[in-house]
C-alpha cells in the first residue's frame, strides 16, 4: 500500500509542478492558480451534493472544512468554519471521546459514535471520526480528522415511531372511552355526596354522625381520586400547543414554590436554590412550565419520605439553560430508569403514572430536552433543558446563507 501512494505521488503531474513551483514564470503560475481554483470548486460541488455531513476537524475540534450537509445538521453557517469548535457545536460528544493536555484529542484510531442532536431540530446523527495527518512544508505534520455525520433518526425512530402510534392511538381510545362512562357519573355522585354532608352538618354531633362523615369523606377522596385520573388522561393525550412568551425561569420557579411551600413544610421538606451568575430569559408556556415544576417537585417530595433537602439549581451556558431538580429520596432502580417516561410507570402506589409521560412531552414541545440520573439510596436528579432564543436565530442565518 505505502509503494502505490509513493508510486501515485511520483506521477501526480500537480505534484510534479508543485515541486518546480520556484521555477514556473507569471503565466504558468496564473494557469496552476485557475487548475487550483477549478478543482476547489469541483470538490466543493461533490461535496455539497451529498446527503452526509463532510467536516475536517484539527486535534482542537477546530472546524476547518465543512460541506452544507453537515451544516445543517449541526446547526452553523460557512461564515462559522476556521473559528467555531466541533465540541462546542455538539457539547455531548465530548464525553465519549478521550483527550490530552491543552484539551487536544487522544483518538488516534478510526471510531463510530451515536448522538441525539436537539439542535437545529431533534436528530439521532452517526457519527464517523477518521485520523489522517497534514504534511507541513518543513516535513512535520499536524494531526486532524475526517467526520462523516450521517442522518439516522428514520432508521432508529421508525419501529419506535410505530409503537408509539400504537400506544397513544390506544391511550386515546382509552381516555375517551373512561370520560364519556364516568365523567357524568362522577359529576352527580359528587353532586349527591355534597347534599349528604350538608345533611349530616345539620345533624349535629354523635358517634354515628361521625362514622357516616368518615365514610362520607372517604367516599369524596375517591371520587376525587377519580376525576384526577381522567383529566391525567385527557393532559397526556389531547396536549395543547404552548403559547409562547419571553419568561423568567426563576420567577416562574418562584410562583412554583409558593404554591408548593405549605405541602413541602408539612413534609419537612426544604428547598435549596443555587442560580447562575445570569440566567438568561427563554420562550416557553408559563402554565406548562409550571406543571412540569410542580411534577418534579412533588415527585421529589414523595421521594423523601422522612422529609429533607431539594436542591434546585439554575444556570446556563451560551447555549442553553439548565434547571435542575436534585432530592435525596429512595432513588430509582437502574432497570427502571428506561420506563421513567412511560405510561402508567410509576414507583409511588398513589400514581398514575403519566407525570414524567407529560412533563417529557412539554419539554419537546418547547424544543428541549429533559434527563433523569438515579442511584438508589442517594436520590434523584432531573434536568430540564431550554434552548436559548439566539440557537434558532443562528438556524436562520444559515439557511439565508
Amino acid at each position: 500500500m505505502n509503494l502505490g501512494m509513493a508510486e501515485f505521488k511520483r506521477h501526480d503531474p500537480l505534484e510534479n509542478v508543485l515541486g518546480r513551483i520556484d521555477d514556473l514564470d507569471q503565466a504558468s503560475l496564473g494557469i496552476l492558480v485557475k487548475r487550483l481554483a477549478r478543482e476547489r470548486r469541483l470538490l466543493n460541488s461533490v461535496f455539497n451534493t451529498l446527503r452526509e455531513g463532510l467536516l475536517v476537524i484539527d486535534s482542537r475540534g477546530i472546524i476547518e472544512y465543512a460541506n452544507d450537509s453537515a451544516c445543517q445538521l449541526v446547526g452553523f453557517s460557512q461564515r462559522e468554519v476556521g473559528n467555531l469548535s466541533l465540541w462546542k457545536a455538539v457539547p455531548d460528544l465530548t464525553r465519549t471521546l478521550h483527550f490530552g493536555p491543552g484539551g487536544q484529542l487522544r483518538e488516534e484510531n478510526n471510531l463510530t459514535r451515536e448522538l441525539q442532536l436537539t439542535y437545529p431540530e431533534r436528530r439521532i446523527v452517526r457519527l464517523y471520526i477518521v485520523n489522517f495527518e497534514d504534511e507541513l512544508a518543513a516535513g512535520s505534520s499536524v494531526a486532524q480528522y475526517a467526520v462523516i455525520l450521517s442522518d439516522v433518526t428514520q432508521e432508529k425512530t421508525q419501529t419506535q415511531q410505530e409503537i408509539e402510534t400504537a400506544r397513544i392511538r390506544s391511550i386515546i381510545q382509552l381516555s375517551a372511552g373512561v370520560a364519556h362512562e364516568l365523567g357524568n357519573p362522577l359529576n352527580s355522585l359528587n353532586i349527591h355526596l355534597q347534599v349528604m354532608k350538608r345533611q349530616l352538618e345539620k345533624m349535629g354531633e354523635g358517634r354515628e354522625v361521625e362514622k357516616l362523615q368518615r365514610s362520607l369523606g372517604i367516599c369524596q377522596g375517591e371520587v376525587e381520586r377519580l376525576d384526577g385520573i381522567i383529566t391525567h388522561f385527557l393532559q397526556a393525550v389531547r396536549p395543547q400547543p404552548p403559547d409562547f412568551a419571553q419568561l423568567e425561569l426563576v420567577r416562574i420557579l418562584e410562583e412554583s414554590l409558593e404554591v408548593m411551600g405549605p405541602e413541602l413544610e408539612s413534609a419537612g421538606v426544604n428547598v435549596d436554590i443555587e442560580l447562575g451568575a445570569k440566567v438568561p430569559v427563554v420562550d416557553g408556556d408559563r402554565q406548562q412550565i409550571k406543571q412540569v415544576l410542580f411534577n418534579l417537585l412533588k415527585n421529589a417530595r414523595q421521594a423523601m419520605k422522612d422529609g429533607g433537602t431539594i436542591r434546585v439549581r439554575v444556570n446556563s451556558d451560551d447555549d442553553f439553560v439548565y434547571l435542575q431538580v436534585l432530592d435525596e429520596g429512595e432513588g430509582i432502580a437502574e432497570e427502571d430508569l428506561p420506563k421513567v417516561f412511560q405510561p402508567y410507570f410509576s414507583t409511588k402506589s398513589e400514581g398514575h403514572g403519566l407525570g414524567m409521560m407529560i412533563c417529557e412531552r412539554i419539554m419537546h414541545d418547547h424544543g428541549g430536552q429533559i434527563g433523569l440520573n438515579s442511584r438508589v439510596g442517594v436520590g434523584t436528579a432531573v434536568t430540564l433543558q431550554f434552548p436559548q432564543k439566539h440557537r434558532r436565530m443562528r438556524l436562520l442565518q444559515a439557511g439565508e446563507d
